[in-house]
């Protein structure tokens, strides 16, 4: 018997040289470390998270991105922030809105201080490593958004909004 999917729809409006986001991701900690990924084409990192779906939630957006990505389960520590974020591209103007979590992760996932430790295709293939907690060294290896290497060092207790507007307009 074939089982009947729902329809997946990620959030995203994409009126060129204008682009909506709406993304969730999640700040992954250990031994002074965070979790980072990027797709074997780009030259900046990220952190695990993706675009939400309709009638998806924050939180399960995250926790579903975790868990394809990484391949294991996830908790919810707290939001850290809700980021309206400006920025531009080779093609887009991005306005972007961004949920970022602190999540704990539930099950064993590789540790390795300077090495690739996991690798995904989420559409694309991408690579995970963890890089030392501190902003220069986020900054250095052009962790984006920029903010998060910024305010890494004393992420707060409860949840900011935050405007971002990294760069000027570039289209249009």
């Amino acid at each position: 018997m074939n089982e009947i999917l729902p329809l997946r729809h990620m959030i995203r409006l994409d009126h060129k040289p204008q682009l909506f986001n709406f993304r969730v991701a999640g700040l992954v900690m250990r031994n002074d470390h965070l979790l980072v990924h990027r797709s074997l084409t780009d030259s900046y990192w990220s952190l695990p998270g993706g675009r939400a779906e309709i009638g998806e939630s924050s939180e399960d957006t995250i926790l579903r991105e975790i868990r394809e990505e990484l391949d294991v389960d996830a908790r919810i520590e707290r939001l850290l922030w809700t980021a309206e974020n400006f920025f531009s591209d080779d093609r887009y103007d991005i306005h972007e809105l961004g949920f970022y979590y602190l999540i704990h992760l539930e099950e064993d996932f590789p540790f390795h201080e300077t090495e690739i430790v996991h690798r995904a295709v989420d559409g694309v293939d991408i690579e995970f490593r963890w890089m030392k907690a501190k902003a220069t060294v986020l900054s250095e290896n052009d962790l984006r958004p920029a903010f998060i290497a910024q305010r890494i060092e004393t992420l707060p207790q409860h949840s900011e909004h935050i405007i971002v507007r990294e760069g000027p307009r570039r289209h249009g």
